[in-house]
């Protein structure tokens, strides 16, 4: 028994020791990313404590410590709800749409991207895809107005010219699957192919150099040597999208649809839903019910198809 508790001291004092050998080696390097974690910290994991609102009739002036605890009560608003599986469905339906279409396209423009020859051609079309990432939904939702709005939109006059009837597009919800998508794609694809370009940067040009030798073609070392090494890159990345499927994009479709009831069958999210919930009830317990909700479906999810990816593909699993 003595001789394992000393084993055991052994081992711990080891650890210590290497631990602080660590530190003095790359204490510099610790140090910069110490901004980095004190703001995952203080914006990520201290909040967490407000977890306990979904289980409390909350009350401001109370705070945390003088409200109500009811248990599940705050839930009940969300799962007994007739629009529930609609706008979870939605939730679901449009976030898997996004994830799926962004991916082909950023994939897509990574590999075009890297088959272009021209240097500078190059570093300004990278510039021009990326760049309507940084423009914001408000003027995004200003652009399609221009584009679609029934009256006086781009796309209706080219229409009247040829003699072809208007397109009411914000009446007509099942034309905005397909629009968001499009939007989604615009905004973000070009952003998300930096990985993949980092990805294909990273990839040992004596594979190209040996598919050449063997008469392969530009397509074929696409085929067979490109995208074959972007599957790990691909699941994981789509792991790590799993984790907010159930979240809609808030800040997109309120910014594009806005209070549109009309196009509520296709676009309302649990977000927008609850936004909407909280404006008119004032609620903070249900809202903060909902969102620990998501947060629990999304952890399981993420779980789930990341033992998938290890059992399938190990190389690609987060943990």
């Amino acid at each position: 028994m003595n001789a394992l508790s000393e084993t055991v001291s052994s081992g711990k004092r080891r650890e210590r020791f290497a631990f602080f050998k660590e530190i003095r080696k790359n204490g510099k390097l610790y140090l910069l990313t110490l901004p980095g974690i004190l703001l995952i910290l203080v914006f990520a994991y201290l909040p967490m404590g407000g977890i306990v609102i979904a289980f409390q009739d909350f009350n401001v002036m109370e705070g945390i410590a003088g409200s109500e605890f009811v248990g599940l009560r705050n839930f009940e608003f969300f799962v007994q709800s007739p629009d529930m599986l609609r706008i979870a469905g939605n939730t679901l339906y449009l976030n898997a749409l996004f994830i799926v279409f962004s991916t082909l396209a950023a994939i897509s423009i990574a590999v075009m991207l890297t088959e272009i020859g021209g240097r500078w051609f190059k570093r300004i079309a990278q510039s021009l895809v990326i760049l309507p990432h940084f423009v914001s939904w408000t003027v995004v939702a200003m652009l399609l107005s221009v584009l679609l709005n029934t009256e006086a939109g781009l796309i209706n006059q080219l229409l009247a010219a040829f003699g072809v009837d208007a397109v009411q597009f914000y009446s007509d919800p099942d034309k905005w699957p397909l629009i968001l998508v499009l939007v989604k794609i615009w905004q973000g694809a070009g952003f998300g192919s930096i990985v993949y370009l980092a990805t294909i940067a990273g990839i040992n040009p004596d594979i190209y150099e040996a598919a050449s030798i063997d008469g392969a073609s530009r397509w074929q070392k696409i085929r067979f040597i490109t995208l074959p090494l972007l599957k790990t890159t691909v699941i994981l990345l789509t792991l790590l999208a799993m984790g907010g499927i159930f979240y809609g994009d808030f800040g997109m479709i309120y910014a594009i649809v806005g209070l549109n009831v009309l196009l509520y069958p296709t676009t309302d999210v649990i977000d927008t839903y609850v936004y909407r919930a909280l404006m008119e009830l004032g609620d903070l317990s249900m809202a903060a019910a909902v969102g620990f909700f998501q947060s629990v479906l999304g952890f399981i999810l993420v779980i789930t198809v990341n033992w998938l990816a290890r059992r399938f593909s190990p190389d690609s699993a987060i943990f």
